[in-house]
């Protein structure tokens, strides 16, 4: 329980009336406002506390300073990557393909990240996840939990465009973090080139994104290879 909740959470009913915070939910409580019933925002804070826990999810890319870099992280920048093309892809809904990039890695805020040179097919790994980013869930009210569990779903399916484009961008971002870091050998960078091919390669857009990358890294193969 967070207790006092609803009188942080709440607006002035005079301020209300000149039309500057329109009213949600609210009951009339004396000179305020509720805007959202006290059960249900402690549940929507319990969540996000939770999933702060993404913040010390560590994953084995690193950032350029070879810091390790934590799934919220690389979360983060996903969704910039998003906005950053959002005037280039066409026939996806970008409010949601952003909801997908969020939410798609907080099961690991759980059970934590599994590098993909150690993921392999029936390492039942989705399952595991999808139980994880549940759990994470569970305080949440109804509606809301039901709505982040289909984006999950739909993420994990792959079949919508922004879904499909959400995973491809998955792979693009974490292949340009690794041309960052810098312990990073000619092994590591090789594996590269055919890591997520299969995401990268569904629109005309994440090809000629993964063309760049490819380039890049070919060169990072040849710079580590010939500093041996």
């Amino acid at each position: 329980k967070l207790p006092g909740l609803h009188k942080i959470f709440s607006v002035s009913s005079s301020v209300v009336g000149r039309g500057k915070l329109p009213p949600m939910n609210s009951e009339t409580d004396g000179d305020h406002a509720p805007v959202i019933d006290h059960g249900r925002l402690t549940g929507l804070l319990a969540f996000f506390q939770a999933a702060e826990q993404l913040k010390d999810t560590l994953r084995s890319g690193t950032s350029r300073s070879g810091r390790a870099e934590s799934t919220a992280e690389h979360s983060w920048r996903l969704c910039l990557m998003v906005l950053l093309f959002e005037k280039d892809v066409f026939g996806v809904d970008i409010k949601k393909l952003l909801k997908l990039c969020v939410l798609h890695d907080l099961g690991e805020a759980i059970s934590g990240d599994v590098p993909a040179p150690h993921q392999s097919d029936g390492d039942n790994r989705q399952e595991r996840e999808r139980r994880d980013f549940q759990a994470l869930c569970a305080d949440l009210p109804d509606d809301v939990a039901n709505d982040f569990m289909a984006l999950w779903d739909e993420y994990a399916d792959a079949v919508t465009p922004e879904a499909q484009l959400a995973k491809a961008f998955d792979k693009l971002e974490t292949m340009l973090q690794h041309q960052l870091m810098p312990g990073a050998d000619a092994d590591f960078h090789a594996f590269n080139l055919s890591y997520g091919r299969d995401r990268t390669d569904v629109f005309p857009l994440t090809r000629q994104i993964r063309e760049g990358i490819d380039a890049r890294t070919k060169e990072l193969i040849r710079d580590r290879q010939s500093a041996q």
